[in-house]
């Protein structure tokens, strides 16, 4: 097809808009419907929460990617376990507790069921499938827990870190997700989080140092006289591509957070916060590079990766509000801040594999922060009060559970393993057998 039929094309096109317009009937035809908005937010659910769910996968690359070869089968196995653990989890008990009920702290104990019976019947006053709404809160979930693998990689046993999942995404995230999204006592305070940094990200992060903490770093990361000893990672191509699948997976993170497609206003507000996002993540990753260069003379490609991310976790709590611009300015500075709190967490010696603590917590206590800049709304005082009272709750909670896993099971794995690696030691198999000691040419 050549320009000139294009346009013509195009000229087509505008006319027949220019009578949806003009004729009521027409318009009502083509999407105002009861039924038709139903559909189009349930897809909208259903969209975005499948792009969420991809993050799953940006995750598993992105800490395989970081952790020394050893380790790599483990990791992915973390992966994708935790995801299917915490879909099983919120199912049982962590929608209900989230969103059934809520008397200010908590929900419903009680057996999720999905409830289309109404649209089923022709009525769609609901706006959307329960199912839909479901799956979409469901992939939200795990991401929390992913936050917690990449931190505590490379020294932790596999199955005390599943049951610390399984008590993550089944009780201490809905319950701070009740205290907000599902309507409790910060969300009637006033609490603005629109996608997560605080609900998910921070969360996530509280329950990551927590466990650093607790379990330690790993022998050899840090030295009797305060020197660090870097453990590079294995492959930097897949932690970059796990970058760009987690930076795609963001647009149903924050876009489906409109929780609605059904009207003209819809789709304006999810393509502005498509935007803001985009270029949160662009503003990290050239503030992460250009402090890099500054403090170390080199660029650290790490840092880019991770700068990339906190941008994304900063405009998270308001990518609705914001111009581009200021979108820019909010993940630059997230990107900064990930730059100065990585060497500044190996000076307390405190052994974050992958920076998923800078990225995700420091980040989102930035984010957080930063929605009364745009949005009018949104208090300061209220900001704070939702971080550090989500932020006691999940420091206590969670480091109970760990020192009971500690105490009971145990946490660690020996010395003898973590020096093999939880590869050979818990799964008996290796992510790069040919690279193996025992491998031979050919």
């Amino acid at each position: 097809m050549n320009i000139s039929m294009k346009k013509t094309g195009l000229a087509a096109l505008a006319g027949t808009a220019l009578l949806a317009i003009a004729s009521p009937a027409f318009a009502q035809d083509a999407g105002v419907s009861a039924e038709t908005q139903y559909i189009l937010n349930s897809f909208s659910f259903l969209f975005s929460g499948a792009l969420v769910m991809w993050m799953a996968a940006g995750f598993a690359m992105l800490e395989s990617g970081l952790v020394r070869t050893k380790n790599v089968s483990t990791i992915l196995l973390k992966n994708i376990s935790l995801f299917a653990v915490a879909g099983i989890m919120y199912y049982l008990i962590g929608y209900n507790l989230m969103y059934m009920d809520v008397t200010g702290w908590i929900g419903s104990l009680s057996l999720w069921s999905a409830d289309d019976a109404a649209a089923l019947g022709g009525d769609f006053s609901g706006g959307y499938s329960a199912t839909s709404d479901w799956f979409f809160q469901m992939v939200f979930v795990a991401t929390a827990a992913s936050i917690v693998s990449g931190t505590v990689a490379e020294r932790i046993k596999l199955w005390p870190f599943m049951i610390f999942v399984v008590v993550l995404t089944g009780v201490l995230y809905p319950i701070t997700g009740a205290w907000t999204w599902g309507g409790g006592w910060l969300s009637e305070m006033g609490f603005a989080d629109f996608a997560g940094s605080t609900i998910v990200h921070s969360v996530g992060g509280w329950a990551a140092l927590t466990g650093a903490i607790i379990l330690g770093a790993r022998k050899g990361k840090y030295g009797e006289d305060g020197s660090v000893h870097p453990m590079p990672g294995s492959n930097l191509p897949l932690a970059t591509l796990g970058t760009f699948v987690l930076w795609l997976g963001w647009f149903g993170f924050n876009g489906g957070s409109q929780l609605a497609m059904g009207t003209g206003a819809d789709v304006i507000a999810i393509a502005n916060i498509y935007a803001n996002t985009s270029m949160a993540a662009a503003g990290g990753v050239v503030a992460a590079a250009i402090l890099t260069q500054i403090l170390y003379k080199k660029v650290d490609l790490t840092m880019a990766l991770n700068g990339a991310l906190a941008g994304l976790v900063s405009i998270t709590a308001g990518p609705d509000t914001p111009t581009i611009g200021s979108a820019i300015i909010i993940g630059a500075i997230g990107g900064l801040l990930v730059v100065v709190a990585v060497p500044l967490l190996d000076k307390l010696k405190i052994d974050d594999v992958v920076g998923a603590v800078s990225v995700h917590l420091v980040a989102g206590i930035w984010g957080t922060l930063a929605v009364p800049f745009t949005n009018d709304g949104a208090s300061f005082g209220v900001q704070l009060t939702g971080i550090v009272a989500m932020g006691a709750f999940t420091i206590v909670a969670s480091a109970i559970v760990w020192l009971v896993l500690k105490f009971t099971v145990g946490i660690r794995l020996s010395e003898e393993d973590e020096h093999i690696g939880s590869d050979a030691a818990e799964l008996g198999l290796e992510a790069y057998p040919e690279f193996g000691k025992g491998s031979q040419r050919f």
